[in-house]
């Protein structure tokens, strides 16, 4: 049989790449358990055996969780882009919306303006923006992220997503980029958003979990 020549191959090759970008940075399509949802958007749906453990990964689903089916938060701890030491726990009592992105990412920089502007906006009412940083193997580039979108909030230098792996299982995976995860008070996590999230929708999660008492 006759090879194919390489210049009939990368066109075919370079089609496939584009629809994987187009459809985010998220390349895992395997389910996980979690907790049990108590409502989500695009796309929930609930455990069919009954047992309440509905995340479901590579989805694009944001999904809350009922405050008695929460799982707590790990104590995330490292260096900023700054090289100052940062930990999640710094915060402590207050809502943490912790996000993850990489300046390789485009619907990171698709959600960059929205994320620093929800952040200002709530920012007096006790909540805390922390960003996770990601396979940005050159500290420069997420600099150059920060810089472009003139995010003011802190983010935590994580070039080999060791991080990440800190979260309990099923909550985020490593490959769903970006995903934003929102802590509550007593440092539980009460939402997990696993797509770009516009300024509108993040918002409301995000004094609805200030609004708890």
């Amino acid at each position: 049989m006759r090879k194919r020549s390489r210049s009939a191959v990368l066109p075919a090759v370079l089609a496939a790449a584009a629809l994987l970008v187009s459809a985010g940075c998220s390349s895992s399509q395997q389910g996980s358990s979690g907790p049990e949802v108590l409502s989500g958007t695009p796309g929930a749906t609930a455990d069919p055996a009954g047992g309440g453990n509905s995340f479901i990964d590579g989805t694009g689903l944001t999904t809350r969780i009922a405050a008695g089916k929460r799982q707590t938060a790990p104590d995330l701890t490292g260096e900023d882009l700054q090289g100052k030491a940062l930990k999640l726990s710094d915060y402590r009592g207050k809502v943490i919306v912790a996000n993850i992105w990489g300046s390789w990412c485009d619907p990171c920089q698709a959600e960059a303006k929205g994320l620093e502007k929800v952040f200002r906006a709530t920012e007096a009412e006790g909540v805390q923006f922390l960003g996770i940083n990601t396979q940005d193997l050159q500290i420069a580039n997420a600099k150059a992220f920060e810089s472009k979108y003139k995010i003011t909030y802190p983010s935590l230098f994580d070039p080999e997503g060791k991080l990440v792996l800190k979260f309990p299982k099923g909550t985020v995976n490593p490959q769903d980029i970006p995903s934003t995860v929102i802590i509550d008070r007593e440092g539980k996590i009460a939402v997990r958003i696993l797509h770009a999230v516009g300024e509108d929708e993040l918002s409301s999660a995000v004094r609805s979990v200030a609004a708890e008492k």
